[in-house]
């Protein structure tokens, strides 16, 4: 152990303590935590949509997936196939969904870099 007047008593190592090391490590999870949000919030916002069919029926979701509307053409109408308009109705909401759901795992992924943070809740 060696004195310096300007750093006191030391170890003769300038590298961090323990306590130093934890508290880096706490702000560089609260920025990430903060750049997660901040990311969620934008994906959040933006709509997506999907239409099958060609083009007969098309369904908008935003980024909470939630259903924001369901646009059918007159001529997807058939009341003789209810049901493949049913079928058409549930393939175009599936897809708009999973776009918004890859969009936030994407804007997830470029922040953590793909790290898996599922136990920290973040």
């Amino acid at each position: 152990m060696g004195y310096s007047a300007r750093r006191g008593f030391t170890s003769g190592s300038m590298r961090p303590t323990g306590a130093a090391r934890q508290q880096e490590m706490q702000q560089k999870i609260q920025a990430m935590q903060e750049a997660m949000t901040t990311a969620q919030d934008e994906v959040e916002a933006q709509e997506f949509s999907a239409s099958v069919g060609g083009g007969v029926v098309e369904a908008k979701v935003n980024g909470k997936k939630e259903v924001l509307a369901v646009t059918i053409k007159p001529e997807a109408v058939d009341p003789e196939d209810v049901e493949m308009l049913q079928d058409l109705v549930v393939s175009a909401v599936n897809e708009a969904l999973r776009q918004a759901g890859d969009a936030m795992e994407q804007s997830m992924n470029q922040i953590t870099g793909g790290l898996d943070l599922g136990g920290l809740s973040l």
